[in-house]
C-alpha cells in the first residue's frame, strides 16, 4: 500500500484583483503531490508567484480555487484554530530572513513555537532544542542572542526553529539569499542532511542553482503553471 503523500495540490489558482482593478491570475490550475522524505526545488524568474506557491503550500495563504490537502487532510475543512495547530505541528517555516527576536537568546528564540502548542512538554522540548542545537554546531552558542551571532548561525537557528515542533514538511523560501557563497553552501549541506536523518519533505524556492542541483526533483513555475523536472508529479 502506498504511503499517504504529505502534500496534495489539485488545480490550485490564485487571482489577484477585483472589480476595480484588472485581475491577474498568478498560479492557473496547479497540481503537486509530494511525498514523505522527498526533496524538491521550485524554480523560476522573479515576481512568477514562486512564493505565493509556497504560502498556500504552508496555509500561509489560500488559493481562489483549488485543494490544499496536508497528510491527506484538506485544510479548507478545517476551523481556523485547528489550521494554526496543523501550520505550528506538521509543517516547517525558513525564510530568507530569519526573523529572529533580538531580546531572546538563540533557545529561547528556537522554543518559541512550542509555547503555542497545546500539551507541549517544556522539559522535552527544551532538550530537543539543545540537541539540534548542538547538531548544527551552535551548542556553545545557547545563551547568546542573534547580534552576536554571524549571518550564517542566523539562520540555523531559524532551522532549528523551524523543525522544533517535529514537522512533516519543511518550506524555505531562499533560506540563502542573504549569506555569502559559504554561508549559503553550509546552509544547503545542513538541509539535505537533515532531510536524510528526519524524513522530512523539502521543498525550497530558490534562485540558486547549485542549491537547486541537491534536491531530488525541480519543478519550474512559469506563467502560472509548474513544470517538474526529474520524472514527478506536476502538470
Amino acid at each position: 500500500m502506498n504511503e499517504q503523500p504529505i502534500l496534495e495540490l489539485s488545480g490550485i489558482t490564485k487571482t489577484y484583483g477585483d472589480g476595480s482593478v484588472a485581475k491577474t491570475e498568478v498560479l492557473k490550475g496547479i497540481d503537486l503531490t509530494v511525498s514523505r522524505g522527498e526533496t524538491l526545488a521550485i524554480v523560476g524568474p522573479s515576481g512568477c508567484g514562486k512564493s505565493t506557491l509556497l504560502n498556500i503550500m504552508g496555509t500561509l495563504d489560500r488559493p481562489t480555487r483549488g485543494e490544499v490537502k496536508l497528510a491527506g487532510r484538506n485544510v479548507a475543512e478545517l476551523a481556523e484554530r485547528d489550521l494554526a495547530a496543523v501550520r505550528n505541528t506538521q509543517v516547517g517555516f525558513i525564510f530568507q530572513l530569519h526573523h529572529l527576536l533580538p531580546q531572546c537568546t538563540v533557545l529561547e528564540n528556537v522554543l518559541v513555537p512550542t509555547l503555542v502548542t497545546k500539551g507541549a512538554n517544556i522539559s522535552d522540548a527544551r532538550e530537543r532544542a539543545v540537541t539540534l542545537l548542538d547538531r548544527v554546531g551552535l551548542g556553545q552558542r545557547l545563551e547568546h542572542v542573534p547580534g552576536q551571532l554571524s549571518g550564517g548561525e542566523r539562520q540555523r537557528v531559524a532551522v532549528v526553529r523551524a523543525l522544533i515542533n517535529r514537522p512533516q514538511l519543511l518550506l524555505a523560501d531562499e533560506p540563502t539569499g542573504s549569506l555569502d557563497r559559504e554561508g549559503a553552501a553550509s546552509l544547503c549541506k545542513l538541509l539535505v542532511d537533515l532531510n536524510r536523518e528526519h524524513q522530512l519533505a523539502l521543498i525550497m524556492v530558490t534562485h540558486a542553482e547549485g542549491l537547486a542541483e541537491l534536491m531530488q526533483d525541480v519543478a519550474e513555475l512559469r506563467d502560472g503553471h509548474l513544470t517538474r523536472g526529474k520524472g514527478g508529479r506536476a502538470a
